[in-house]
């Protein structure tokens, strides 16, 4: 049937207009300086942990609430994401930067016989719910105007790593995305910025040759 309509509006040249999809909030640099001040200043460790993770490798909160001790491999600095969107496994990879970290946190966690990385007072996983509540305490005291949520900071680090010309082949580990299309979001993110610095430059171009 699909394949019947595509036919006739080919020979009737119909347009059927397509529903603009809108682009997603991406935080900026300095609002994410911002958010983590609040977060730094609070000094409850594993709060620090859990946003650190969202941060760094970009996992969805439905995955990070699932990540396991014995997912994580320290030595080539991964995590494995087991049944993530689409109910496909893949590999996560963090910073070496963040290694020692999350090892002490890894550490800590262990110490208490727990299964999950991230655990509530009472030995659970946390839920969806906690995390998100979690994240919102800091963009009340950061007096955030857009609450900082799990898909923004997700964002944020597609984005911010489309910005440093990653080949997207190498942000798909992050963005557990089935193609390459759907990391094109990611560069149209970028092209205010890109517009920013292009006019920056254009003016000090101007600048300088007037005054010599």
């Amino acid at each position: 049937m699909k394949a019947v309509f595509r036919h006739l509006r080919t020979e009737l040249e119909v347009d059927v207009p397509r529903a603009n999809k809108k682009l997603p909030y991406v935080p900026t640099e300095d609002e994410i300086k911002r958010y983590y001040e609040a977060v730094w200043k609070a000094k409850n460790f594993q709060d620090m942990m859990i946003i650190k993770t969202l941060l760094y490798t970009g996992v969805r909160v439905s995955e990070l609430i699932n990540i396991k001790l014995s997912d994580i491999d320290f030595h080539r600095c991964q995590i494995r994401v087991n049944e993530g969107k689409g109910k496909k496994d893949r590999i996560v990879p963090f910073p070496t930067a963040f290694k020692e970290l999350l090892a002490m946190h890894a550490d800590n966690t262990e110490k208490k016989s727990s299964v999950y990385l991230f655990e509530s007072s009472r030995k659970k996983k946390y839920t969806d719910r906690g995390i998100r509540k979690i994240l919102k305490k800091y963009s009340d005291q950061a007096g955030m105007v857009q609450s900082i949520s799990p898909h923004k900071l997700r964002h944020f680090l597609l984005t911010w790593l489309k910005k440093q010309g990653i080949d997207d082949a190498l942000i798909q580990p992050y963005s557990g995305h089935a193609s390459r299309k759907s990391l094109e979001v990611y560069s149209k993110l970028t092209i205010t910025d890109a517009q920013d610095e292009y006019e920056r430059s254009s003016l000090s171009s101007l600048y300088k040759h007037e005054m010599t």
